[in-house]
């Protein structure tokens, strides 16, 4: 017999409120991240097209690239914001399972890697990334990825490693202190689409460096 049929009524609208509340943070939230937020702004502000620069992403990277701080910030700011508000009411206000939480947050980063708006050509997805990663339900999942990132920067020359080795490492870390659990799914999912989205840099061959001798011999030469 289907698990519904064998549900009790509360259960059943239960179950089905879950899923029609899911169903409606999964939309919206691939919609805001959809949403070219750094774009908009190179164009409101800058009256210039931010895939020109850098990496020819729509990605906040460009809007600093293109040699305006003030507006990248704002715009690296949004870009992590949009990650957060259906993953947070999902978990805190809603009370959603960790599987429908992180389907959410997923959606989110697919909205931006993949936007609609941009005939799916959308960024990189790391700054939305990180806001889904703060606002989901474990915050120790959170802190790795970034502490994996910071120390990766530190010993990796070229920027698309950086990102793959330290959420790779944060993945490792969620499988020890997570087990087999719908978070590790989570954090391969997300190490997926990084990889698909940084293809054509990872092409290169990893390059490894100690950054602070670097920055320790800088300073003695400029004394």
């Amino acid at each position: 017999m289907p698990r519904i049929a064998r549900l009790g009524y509360n259960d059943r609208k239960g179950w089905m409120m879950e899923a029609i509340q899911t169903f409606i943070l999964a939309i919206t939230a691939f919609w805001l991240g959809a949403c070219p937020f750094s774009l908009w702004l190179g164009r409101w502000f800058m009256k210039d097209d931010i895939r020109r620069y850098g990496d020819h992403n729509p990605g906040a990277y460009n809007v600093f690239r293109a040699g305006n701080i003030k507006i990248g910030i704002l715009a690296l700011f949004l870009d992590i914001a949009k990650g957060i508000p259906c993953v947070l009411l999902a978990h805190a206000v809603f009370k959603l399972p960790d599987p429908a939480v992180y389907a959410i947050g997923l959606c989110a980063i697919l909205g931006h890697a993949y936007s609609p708006l941009l005939h799916f050509r959308g960024g990189r997805a790391l700054a939305v990334t990180a806001g889904v990663l703060l606002a989901q339900p474990y915050l120790n999942i959170f802190l790795a990825t970034m502490l994996f990132i910071f120390l990766s920067f530190l010993f990796s020359q070229i920027n698309a490693w950086t990102v793959i080795f330290g959420i790779m490492a944060a993945t490792i870390y969620t499988a020890i202190s997570h087990g087999i659990s719908w978070a590790l799914l989570f954090m391969l999912l997300i190490l997926s689409i990084i990889v698909i989205k940084h293809l054509g840099d990872l092409k290169t061959a990893p390059s490894f460096t100690v950054r602070p001798a670097g920055w320790l011999r800088a300073r003695r030469a400029k004394t």
